[in-house]
Protein backbone atom coordinates (compact mmCIF):
# COMPACT_ATOMS: atom_id res chain seq x y z
CA UNK A 1 0.00 0.00 0.00
CA UNK A 2 1.56 3.18 -1.09
CA UNK A 3 1.40 6.26 0.66
CA UNK A 4 0.29 9.59 -1.39
CA UNK A 5 2.47 12.82 -0.29
CA UNK A 6 0.40 15.70 0.40
CA UNK A 7 -0.01 18.25 -2.03
CA UNK A 8 1.68 21.70 -1.77
CA UNK A 9 -1.37 23.44 -0.72
CA UNK A 10 -1.88 20.41 1.81
CA UNK A 11 1.31 20.95 3.07
CA UNK A 12 1.06 24.66 3.84
CA UNK A 13 -2.70 24.26 4.95
CA UNK A 14 -1.86 21.63 7.38
CA UNK A 15 1.70 23.33 8.70
CA UNK A 16 2.15 25.21 11.93
CA UNK A 17 2.95 29.12 11.89
CA UNK A 18 6.60 29.32 12.25
CA UNK A 19 7.49 26.60 10.10
CA UNK A 20 10.47 27.21 7.95
CA UNK A 21 9.60 26.23 4.23
CA UNK A 22 10.33 26.88 0.50
CA UNK A 23 7.67 27.77 -1.39
CA UNK A 24 7.93 27.39 -5.33
CA UNK A 25 5.66 29.20 -7.00
CA UNK A 26 4.97 30.78 -10.54
CA UNK A 27 5.13 34.28 -11.39
CA UNK A 28 5.32 36.06 -15.01
CA UNK A 29 7.67 34.34 -17.06
CA UNK A 30 8.53 31.57 -15.05
CA UNK A 31 8.75 30.25 -11.15
CA UNK A 32 10.36 31.76 -8.04
CA UNK A 33 10.96 30.40 -4.37
CA UNK A 34 10.30 32.04 -1.12
CA UNK A 35 12.47 30.51 1.47
CA UNK A 36 11.39 31.70 5.30
CA UNK A 37 9.15 31.02 7.93
CA UNK A 38 5.16 30.02 7.25
CA UNK A 39 3.00 33.40 9.00
CA UNK A 40 -0.38 32.11 8.07
CA UNK A 41 -2.17 29.81 5.25
CA UNK A 42 -5.68 30.86 4.33
CA UNK A 43 -8.03 29.61 2.38
CA UNK A 44 -6.81 31.42 -0.87
CA UNK A 45 -3.37 32.27 -0.29
CA UNK A 46 -0.56 31.71 2.83
CA UNK A 47 2.17 34.26 4.37
CA UNK A 48 6.06 32.96 4.29
CA UNK A 49 8.21 35.95 5.97
CA UNK A 50 11.62 35.86 4.42
CA UNK A 51 14.69 38.23 5.63
CA UNK A 52 13.71 41.10 3.42
CA UNK A 53 9.99 41.25 3.43
CA UNK A 54 6.89 39.38 3.95
CA UNK A 55 5.68 37.51 0.35
CA UNK A 56 1.70 37.11 0.33
CA UNK A 57 1.69 33.75 -2.26
CA UNK A 58 -1.47 33.02 -4.05
CA UNK A 59 -2.18 29.16 -3.75
CA UNK A 60 -3.56 28.92 -7.04
CA UNK A 61 0.70 29.89 -7.99
CA UNK A 62 1.94 27.13 -5.66
CA UNK A 63 3.97 24.31 -7.01
CA UNK A 64 5.40 22.70 -4.99
CA UNK A 65 6.32 23.62 -1.03
CA UNK A 66 8.34 21.60 1.84
CA UNK A 67 9.52 21.96 5.43
CA UNK A 68 13.45 22.58 6.04
CA UNK A 69 15.79 22.72 7.94
CA UNK A 70 17.05 26.18 10.08
CA UNK A 71 19.09 28.73 8.76
CA UNK A 72 23.07 27.65 9.43
CA UNK A 73 24.81 29.90 12.61
CA UNK A 74 26.25 32.66 11.38
CA UNK A 75 29.98 33.02 11.47
CA UNK A 76 31.65 35.74 13.99
CA UNK A 77 33.49 37.98 11.38
CA UNK A 78 37.12 37.63 10.93
CA UNK A 79 39.34 39.90 12.97
CA UNK A 80 42.96 40.98 11.13
CA UNK A 81 46.07 39.21 12.65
Amino acid sequence: MSVTPPSAREFLAAASPGTRVVVRYRIDGGFTDALGDLLECGVTDCTVRTRTADVVIHLDRVVAAKQVPPPPARRSPRTAG
